[in-house]
């Protein structure tokens, strides 16, 4: 059989992807490669961006400020993470001042809103060279409160710009309202009835919003109560179930949470649920309930990253895609962007969730300083263990000192006494010298010290 040349080979493939593809075309020839010794072509630039990356260091010198946002803080060990693209989010809108973007929030779904709200956004006065995101907030909103919410974005923008001028870096030129302005900024809606706080501070905050946002239907009531807010409402509970590695569902199964460095792990169990007909029903009934308080967890914990929840094993492909679904549609009332794969044929669900900030665990605990965040520490066994392979080493040497002092926790010197007294006496009359325990409750318990009973001197 003869064998065709490249060139030949090339033209046959071309000529075969030419009979496959859709419409009988050729797919588009790569670009050739520059002769030996000639520059390669300009990068091509994107429409709305003049620049390439290669223009970088013509537009930023060394030493010049440049105005960035952090949009996400130090998280563990990683640092923040900070953008140029800097965005201010309002009641309504997000104000893109280096974007000419002009956009609808993905969540919006009907497709006859959406068109109503690209159409108000460029009705706007928007700058030039700026841009607009409609939040999801603003479905059903009308044009004068998108007016009103983008002069005051542009008033925020002309303040930054002020101070950015007049301030040498590195110095914070905007930040964020606080927990409480934030809440009412972007929670308060049609749904809501009633505000109450604590605090004369946050009455008059929560006052004014709602009468800026137009919802004097809305009442803001002080609590006077002798009873603490959280707990007239039954808050604590909630709080102290985020921190629960257990967390109990209603039909009488229950979640357990798992969270390691690099995931989150799910484990989803029937308990003492019965409430189906049959195991297959109740298998079906527990997942349904897992679905809908694994998404409400998330949000509680602020968790991110890759989550992996163990589903009941089903054996029914209706019932994995029931159950599949049901969990999209819980997830999807989450303001954080997730992305979840199907149930595996293990039975898994991976998913991850856009991770902005540390979980509300680890802003409220720290890791233990005695276990270093292990949860364990070596038994009393493993440390009489260590002890004994160490004292053995140095009453082997030549010059060692006949009369050792061991400086020990007073649980492992308990040990020591009792269980494994007689292992030490043979040991000092196999190898000559004389050994003495000190119990220091100021030593870790997998800390130990040896020294020269004569002279002190540590060994």
């Amino acid at each position: 059989p003869q064998v065709a040349a490249p060139e030949a080979r090339g033209g046959l493939l071309a000529r075969l992807k030419a009979r496959l593809l859709p419409g009988g075309k050729p797919e588009p020839a790569a670009p050739p490669a520059p002769p030996p010794g000639e520059p390669p072509p300009p990068r091509r630039r994107k429409k709305d961006n003049p620049f390439a990356v290669e223009d970088i260091p013509d537009l930023f010198k060394v030493n010049s400020d440049v105005l960035v946002q952090v949009n996400k803080g130090p998280i563990g060990n990683k640092g923040a993470r900070v953008t140029a693209n800097l965005s201010i989010p309002g009641r309504y809108l997000v104000l893109l001042p280096r974007s000419s973007h002009v956009g609808v929030s993905k969540r919006v779904e009907d497709p006859e809103e959406k068109k109503r709200l690209r159409q108000i956004l460029r009705r706007l006065d928007i700058p030039v060279g700026m841009g607009l995101i409609c939040r999801t907030v603003g479905e059903g909103v009308q044009e004068a409160e998108f007016r009103e919410d983008l002069r005051m974005l542009l008033g925020i923008w002309a303040d930054i710009t002020q101070t950015a001028a007049t301030h040498k870096g590195p110095c914070c030129v905007y930040r964020e309202p606080d927990l409480a302005e934030r809440t009412l900024r972007d929670f308060l809606n049609d749904e809501v009835d009633e505000i109450i706080a604590d605090s004369e501070e946050i009455i008059q905050l929560a006052t004014a919003q709602v009468g800026r946002f137009n919802q004097n239907r809305v009442k803001v009531k002080l609590h006077t109560r002798n009873r603490p807010i959280f707990s007239q409402y039954e808050l604590v509970n909630q709080i102290e179930s985020i921190f629960r590695r257990r967390v109990s569902l209603p039909g009488g199964g229950y979640l357990c949470f798992d969270e390691t460095e690099a995931l989150i792990a799910i484990d989803v169990n029937t308990g003492r649920n019965r409430s189906g007909e049959d195991h297959s029903e109740t298998i079906l009934n527990t997942n349904l309930e897992a679905g809908e308080e694994i998404a409400r967890q998330l949000r509680m914990r602020n968790v991110g990253g890759l989550v992996v929840v163990d589903f009941i094993d089903m054996r029914s492909r209706k019932d994995q895609q029931t159950v599949y679904t049901a969990f999209r549609q819980a997830m999807a009332k989450d303001r954080a962007r997730t992305k979840i794969c199907p149930i595996s044929a293990l039975g898994l669900v991976e998913m991850t969730r856009q991770r902005e900030e540390a979980s509300v665990r680890s802003q409220v605990y720290m890791p233990c300083p005695y276990c270093s965040g292990r949860g364990l520490v070596k038994s009393a066994v493993s440390m009489s263990v260590e002890i004994q392979r160490r004292l053995q080493a140095l009453m082997q040497r030549r010059h060692s000192p006949e009369q050792i002092r061991v400086h020990v926790h007073p649980s492992i010197l308990e040990r020591l006494r009792n269980e494994d007294a007689e292992l030490l006496a043979d040991m000092e009359a196999e190898l000559g010298g004389e050994l003495s325990f000190r119990g220091d409750p100021n030593l870790h318990v997998e800390e130990f010290r040896l020294t020269d009973q004569s002279t002190g001197a540590e060994l």
